[in-house]
């Protein structure tokens, strides 16, 4: 029995009569009424009386039609649910993130997105750049949020925002008293440095050693720590000072000041990668918000 057979009944139960049937199904008399003989051969019972002038339905055949219409109700339900989920409008992603990722595009891709596609599941993880490309590779993420360079060329990388470097000072320290005025990295020279471990991101770490020595010296970095906000703490707790993202401006966190550099600073990029495997239909409407939003 196949979803053709139900509706052909539900069509001749409704109308009671297998010439209006035929002519709602666009089907020819005869072919109906043999497919109404086979289907009631099949299953082992009478579902309509039939005269030369009546057609009506058996007691078997109207407890049927209830249940006939349940069925098709489910396979039309079944059907739209498989388009809606293979147009992305259902489902669920997987997104890695990293913490700077909070401050800028993030919140509102995810804000954005639920609006759109309420019935779509998001699960974020917060991961470190490489495991954000461990994860990529094994299929634990669909999309990451991370910062290249990254060691795979395997997979889609797309940029979606450049950030420069400020520099995170207590409230109380004198190079933080009067914010409109740009200070050197030279002014840092005797300063402790508190940043993040290298392993994290080693090309920007080597960048801020690099722009520190050209500048005429060698950071005293006497403190590492992850993530941001924990950096940002022990600034204001006095520990020392930070070269930091200057998205975190938007954390606004207390006792803490932050002061653009005179000089060029290394830029933190942010990007969104992906499998080239990747086959889940709601990527591509995440991505799509992604770039909406950053460009």
């Amino acid at each position: 029995m196949e979803l053709r057979h139900l509706r052909y009944f539900v069509a001749v139960a409704e109308e009671l009569h297998f010439g209006r049937a035929a002519k709602r199904l666009c089907i020819a008399q005869q072919p109906l009424s043999r497919q109404i003989r086979n289907l009631e051969d099949e299953i082992g019972v009478q579902l309509f009386y039939r005269t030369k002038r009546t057609v009506r339905l058996t007691e078997v055949g109207q407890i049927f039609l209830k249940e006939a219409r349940k069925t098709l109700e489910q396979a039309k339900s079944a059907i739209n649910l498989a388009q809606q989920a293979n147009q992305g409008k259902i489902g669920g992603i997987t997104i890695g993130f990293t913490g700077s990722a909070l401050n800028i595009v993030l919140p509102m891709a995810v804000r954005q997105f639920k609006q759109l596609y309420p019935q779509v599941d998001l699960t974020l993880k917060r991961l470190q750049t490489i495991e954000q490309v461990a994860a990529l590779r094994s299929g634990e993420i669909h999309l990451g949020i991370l910062h290249p360079p990254i060691d795979d060329n395997t997979l889609f990388l797309e940029t979606i925002t450049h950030e420069n470097l400020v520099v995170a000072l207590p409230d109380t320290h004198f190079l933080a008293q009067d914010t409109s005025i740009a200070i050197s990295i030279k002014q840092l020279a005797n300063e402790p440095f508190i940043l993040f471990p290298r392993q994290i991101g080693s090309v920007l770490y080597d960048q801020i050693i690099s722009l520190c020595r050209q500048a005429g010296f060698s950071p005293n970095v006497i403190q590492e720590a992850i993530p941001q906000q924990t950096i940002l703490g022990l600034v204001a707790a006095g520990m020392g000072i930070s070269l930091i993202h200057s998205s975190v401006r938007s954390l606004g966190r207390h006792g803490v000041v932050f002061q653009n550099l005179i000089e060029p600073t290394p830029e933190l990029n942010t990007a969104v990668a992906w499998s080239p495997d990747a086959t889940n239909p709601v990527l591509p409407l995440f991505l799509s918000l992604v770039r909406e939003i950053t460009f």
